[in-house]
């Protein structure tokens, strides 16, 4: 199939389709006219794509992953170890990444209050 049937059954554009070929996550063949022809596992592997941007994984991780990685249903299974690892590190930064964010949100929600007026944090109107 081509780009713009890819793009249709998996709801993906074809500018991110190109994309992901360009990081290594896809791999059509070219014909000689230089189109791209793409597979019915490559249905497959956009999905899985997908899941794992969707799981906050960076593409450089994806590609590495991408191998072990099988469907369990609507959610995705790692196949290797190793692999299994690897999540569990990136679980590790997203949450740091997360306790910092909170952080950041506690802080500007001080500033924010500090600078209203003592009328309006006591609930007064007048």
């Amino acid at each position: 199939m081509f780009i713009g049937e890819l793009s249709r059954r998996t709801g993906v554009s074809t500018r991110s389709l190109r994309y992901y070929e360009q990081q290594g996550l896809l791999r059509p063949q070219r014909r000689a006219s230089g189109y791209r022809e793409f597979d019915e596992s490559d249905v497959a592997t956009v999905r899985r794509v997908r899941i794992l941007l969707a799981a906050g994984l960076n593409t450089d991780l994806i590609r590495e992953v991408l191998p072990c990685m099988a469907d369990e249903g609507a959610i995705l299974a790692p196949t290797c170890e190793e692999m299994a690892q690897d999540l569990k590190h990136e679980r590790e930064r997203l949450s740091r990444s997360i306790e910092q964010l909170q952080a950041a949100h506690a802080m500007l929600g001080s500033i924010i209050r500090a600078g209203e007026p003592v009328a309006v944090r006591a609930g007064c109107n007048g």
